[in-house]
């Protein structure tokens, strides 16, 4: 059943009101020229779309399949398109879909301002974001780019400008013109190693190019410490491109180092070396047999047996 109400106003312009029933029933249609239903609205809305369907079924819907655009909005003072959404359940004010022909989801464009500008006021505990992109497959979930300018720009009032959770990939120069701040306290440098350590254990060169924990006082072939002991973690890890069986040997800076005393009580300041313990530094007692076998200076006592002390690696 349908029914149409053809009305005239006061001004002998006509007024539609339609209702139609059926899957494919149309209330009301209108074909022109230039613009085939117009709605005009002082106080309110100019056209109202209303749906009540939940299988998909839109307010409103625009369709074009020739060239043109499905809906336009414009606005001289506001938005040219608002949308919103009350959904708790993944709903979004608005939503644009790229076809299988590979068309963007959404294009925005500014000539004085932000393409696209996206604002939230929800806590940073609840992981909202004011913009966010995600790719399903092995692409970028953003990707920025400037002919002159930055691709990615980021600024924070009173935290960092950016978090990075996960590996860092550059491919070009770094520039900083602040302070640079390893959280990590050693530079370590990856080593082949003949069998694997405990962190904090003292190594040497073995005849094959390889390191091995230490077996004897003042060796010269001392060459650093295992890092990763205690509280201190490597701030600077260098060549990545060594073998499979690698550890990270401290070589400047400060690292936990298994130390032994029992050749003699252990202050700090003193200079430590290879010692009789496998793996352990000991106080450097002679002078003369310590040249080119110190590993560093302790940065904490030990009055007998063995422990392990914070060390600044000073080879020499």
């Amino acid at each position: 059943m349908s029914t149409v109400e053809n009305k005239t106003n006061g001004n002998e312009e006509p007024a539609f009101h339609g209702v139609a029933n059926g899957a494919a029933a149309i209330a009301i249609f209108g074909q022109g020229a230039a613009v085939g239903v117009r709605g005009d609205g002082s106080t309110w809305h100019g056209v109202a779309g209303i749906s009540t369907s939940t299988t998909g079924g839109a307010g409103v819907c625009g369709i074009n399949n020739t060239g043109g655009a499905g809906v336009i909005g414009e606005s001289s003072v506001w938005h040219g398109v608002y949308g919103k959404t009350e959904s708790t359940t993944g709903g979004a004010g608005v939503v644009g879909e790229g076809g299988a022909a590979g068309g963007p989801g959404v294009i925005g464009t500014s000539r004085h301002w932000h393409g696209v500008y996206g604002e939230t006021s929800s806590p940073g505990a609840t992981g909202a974001a004011a913009v966010w992109g995600e790719n399903k497959s092995d692409g970028s979930g953003v990707v920025g780019k400037s002919a002159s300018g930055a691709g990615v720009y980021g600024t924070s009032t009173r935290g960092p400008a950016a978090v990075f959770d996960g590996k860092v990939a550059v491919r070009g120069d770094i520039e900083v013109s602040g302070d640079i701040r390893l959280l990590g306290a050693d530079l370590a440098e990856l080593f082949e190693t003949t069998a694997p350590a405990e962190p904090g254990t003292l190594m040497c060169l073995s005849d094959d190019g390889h390191v091995t924990p230490s077996t004897g006082a003042y060796d010269k072939k001392i060459i650093g410490i295992v890092a990763g002991a205690g509280r201190y973690r490597p701030g600077i890890i260098l060549d990545s491109g060594c073998g499979a069986q690698v550890q990270p040997i401290a070589m400047v800076g400060k690292v936990c180092c298994k130390v032994d005393a029992t050749f003699g009580p252990i202050e700090v300041g003193d200079l430590l070396t290879s010692s009789p313990t496998p793996g352990h530094a000991m106080k450097a007692n002679d002078p003369v047999r310590a040249f080119g076998t110190v590993v560093g200076k302790a940065m904490a006592p030990l009055d007998s047996g063995t422990g392990l002390l914070p060390v600044l690696v000073t080879l020499q």
